[in-house]
């Protein structure tokens, strides 16, 4: 291991929609140990424990656990993560943060070499955010502790356009670092050998899909209405309902809503689909959001229909096809649908130079870099806050 131990402190759960976090950690853990602490869990009956696991390879996941109901103070999950990473002998990591809420967590990790703040969401716009005690946090609240988290962190990296331009002037050390994609994954959707999962089969009619969270982020009254303008076309809704009421989303003949489908079955249910989708809402909790689902669809040689997320347009307008109202979403699925093979040939062209200039790989290793540096800043600047202190002076850093 050539690299200090990265302690990942993360709002989304590694067993989840396998999305940003996941597929940088597993790189990162390539040449140093990763651990990779996520906010408590709280059901069952059983008494607190700390679950760790070890989910990839260099990576160990920390979950304090406690029983439904139990009302554990903040202290508790911290000084569970503490014992964890005490017992894994690790002294002076790299502490990497994904959300303001999660910052307790750094009271349980020895002095960090560096801080890094991965902002891959504007989670002050989302439904449902919590302290680590299941306490809601209001967007005000959020907004107040990224500023305290932007204060700490030596490294800040952006999720995307929007969310870089928002913070460019408050960190001296920020970077975009927009979503990529593991090309060679989802390019298994194009081979013959890839066998289509009966679920998103519907006879041979048109099937148009979208795969990740369905939550507060999709607009379900434009996907109701695209439904029922054509219902000889089956839209597919993969993914976890999270935040938003199961009973609230709309209900049709030709709207299916298969659930939660690993990683790894991804590529062959994009297979099946004739259009891939990109429903989204125009909200707060969208403006700064850059789906990482673009480029996998794209990895897939599928065609892209997207709400006009400001990211979305900015970066892919030439690829996908924008469209806001459900009459013009619709009407960019039927001229997919009809292109001719040259039109096709030409379209997946285009989408292939995109993806050939990025890759996880490339920006786990680009970010990786930009650690070293920052770990090597802040050793410099100790060393020169030490050579300044007089003799017997307070111990600093």
């Amino acid at each position: 291991m050539s690299r200090p131990d990265l302690v990942c402190l993360a709002h989304l759960r590694w067993d989840w929609v396998y999305q940003r976090p996941q597929h940088l950690m597993a790189r990162l853990a390539r040449d140093r140990r990763v651990f990779y602490v996520e906010e408590p869990i709280f059901e069952g009956e059983a008494e607190p424990f700390t679950l760790v696991e070890t989910r990839a390879p260099g990576v160990t996941r920390i979950v304090p656990w406690f029983a439904e109901g139990y009302g554990a103070s903040i202290e508790e999950p911290v000084r569970m993560v503490r014992q964890a990473i005490e017992e894994a002998g690790v002294t002076d990591p790299v502490a990497w943060i994904y959300a303001p809420t999660l910052m307790p967590y750094m009271d349980a990790l020895p002095a960090p070499r560096a801080v890094v703040y991965d902002c891959m969401d504007e989670l002050s716009a989302f439904a449902g955010m919590h302290d680590l005690t299941g306490v809601f946090r209001s967007g005000r609240e959020l907004l107040a502790e990224e500023a305290r988290l932007l204060e700490l962190a030596d490294l800040v990296f952006a999720g995307g356009r929007s969310m870089y331009e928002a913070r460019v002037d408050r960190h001296d050390n920020i970077h975009p670092f927009p979503s990529s994609v593991d090309t060679d994954h989802y390019r298994s959707a194009t081979r013959e050998e890839t066998e289509v999962p009966d679920d998103t089969i519907f006879g041979g009619a048109p099937v148009l899909g979208y795969f990740g969270s369905i939550d507060e982020r999709i607009n379900l009254a434009l996907l109701d209405r695209v439904a029922a303008s054509h219902p000889e076309w089956h839209l597919v809704m993969l993914g976890p309902v999270n935040k938003i009421d199961p009973e609230a989303l709309p209900r049709r003949q030709n709207l299916h809503y298969p659930g939660f489908r690993s990683y790894e079955e991804l590529p062959a249910y994009l297979k099946g689909w004739d259009v891939c989708l990109m429903p989204f809402a125009m909200t707060e909790a969208t403006r700064s959001i850059s789906p990482t689902k673009t480029l996998e669809y794209l990895a897939a040689d599928k065609p892209v229909v997207s709400t006009p997320v400001p990211d979305v347009v900015a970066e892919y307008s030439g690829l996908v096809a924008i469209a806001e109202t459900a009459p013009e979403f619709a009407s960019a699925c039927e001229k997919f649908l009809g292109e001719s093979e040259e039109e096709r040939a030409a379209r997946i062209a285009r989408g292939r130079e995109v993806l050939s200039r990025t890759s996880w790989d490339a920006t786990a290793e680009r970010m990786a870099r930009l650690v070293d540096e920052a770990v090597r800043a802040r050793g410099a600047d100790s060393l020169a806050r030490g050579a300044s202190r007089p003799s017997g002076g307070e111990r600093v850093g």
